[in-house]
């Protein structure tokens, strides 16, 4: 099969497409026809060395991509959730079987039945950024219904997932990015859009429940300004977990009796299943940026690398047809 590895961390020169033998299911494994793979910052990370949080997990050669949508082609013994033939959506096993490939295999556990509504390409963007977005604004956040939030980086892959998914449990969503991104954010549901570059929100918000800093900007003085915004007994959380909270932003929070979480995504098919059930219901969307073919990998990672990405980018390993 083909899939892109890398035998050297570094720049997207060291993407290499390649024929390798096809992935064996454990027994808690399914194998997966890969149709489309989502990239990722994760992905150009991890190819460029890793933080310091991940850099122990990594060994080469390595197959990249953590996000995938195909068809269950074989099973383990111990799986029953899934047959073969079944359209699925998920996390491959990290730091394992990656999807840049044209199959991979996965914990059964970390997929779950791809939505409905969408085709293959939309499906693949959905698991790591949703995910990712999901275990910060309502495992670590503890984000309900009438409660504030606001997001920072509000434009990119898991922000836009997460004012869909805080506007489907009943939030009031505050969304920060560039000016030209400010009507997308409507678009997708924000209540209150803001200019992080002309606008300082630390002067316009107050008392909100929960910050998720889902930007890139790995910036603990930003960070003291988000403490600002919080009400006493608010949550910040990040998804930034290789900048660990500083202790001024720590003594700020506990002045404020709130709390400082580092979110790390958590591939769980429950709540893949939830994402799916919203998505079908049409309370979120799926927007897809652009998408490449697996030749173009290098470019999808030098696209990807400019920070600057509406929504998400996909790799499509294997043309759909037919709706699935």
């Amino acid at each position: 099969m083909k899939a892109v590895r890398i035998h050297a961390f570094g720049g997207p020169e060291v993407l290499q497409i390649e024929d390798v033998a096809r992935p064996v299911p454990a027994a808690d494994e399914i194998l997966i026809e890969v149709y489309a793979s989502g990239v990722n910052p994760t992905d150009w990370a991890i190819r460029q060395g890793g933080n310091a949080v991940l850099r122990p997990y990594l060994t080469l050669p390595m197959t990249l991509g953590w996000d995938a949508a195909g068809i269950v082609a074989a099973t383990g013994s111990g799986v029953t959730a899934f047959q073969v033939g079944d359209a699925v959506y998920g996390e491959p096993d990290f730091p394992g079987s990656g999807s840049y490939a044209e199959y991979c295999v996965s914990k059964a556990n970390q997929f779950a039945h791809k939505p409905k509504s969408l085709r293959f390409n939309e499906a693949a963007g959905v698991p790591l950024a949703g995910l990712t977005a999901w275990t910060a604004l309502f495992a670590h956040g503890q984000l309900r219904a009438g409660q504030r939030v606001l997001i920072q980086g509000a434009s990119g892959g898991v922000g836009s997932f997460a004012i869909q998914f805080a506007k489907a449990k009943g939030a009031y969503v505050i969304g920060l990015a560039s000016a030209g991104n400010l009507a997308y954010l409507t678009q997708l549901g924000a209540d209150e859009v803001i200019d992080y570059r002309s606008q300082q929100f630390e002067e316009l918000v107050r008392d909100v429940d929960v910050v998720f800093e889902a930007s890139p900007l790995r910036d603990n003085e930003e960070r003291l300004k988000a403490v600002t915004v919080l009400k006493e007994g608010g949550i910040l959380v990040s998804v930034n977990v290789d900048l660990p909270y500083n202790e001024a932003v720590l003594a700020a929070l506990a002045k404020k009796q709130a709390k400082g979480e580092l979110a790390a995504n958590q591939p769980r098919q429950d709540w893949l299943t939830e994402i799916a059930q919203l998505i079908d219901a049409g309370k979120v969307k799926v927007f897809v940026s652009r998408v490449f073919p697996l030749e173009q990998v290098a470019e999808a990672h030098r696209e990807s690398e400019t920070w600057h990405v509406r929504g998400k980018l996909i790799l499509e390993i294997k043309k759909e047809t037919e709706p699935a």
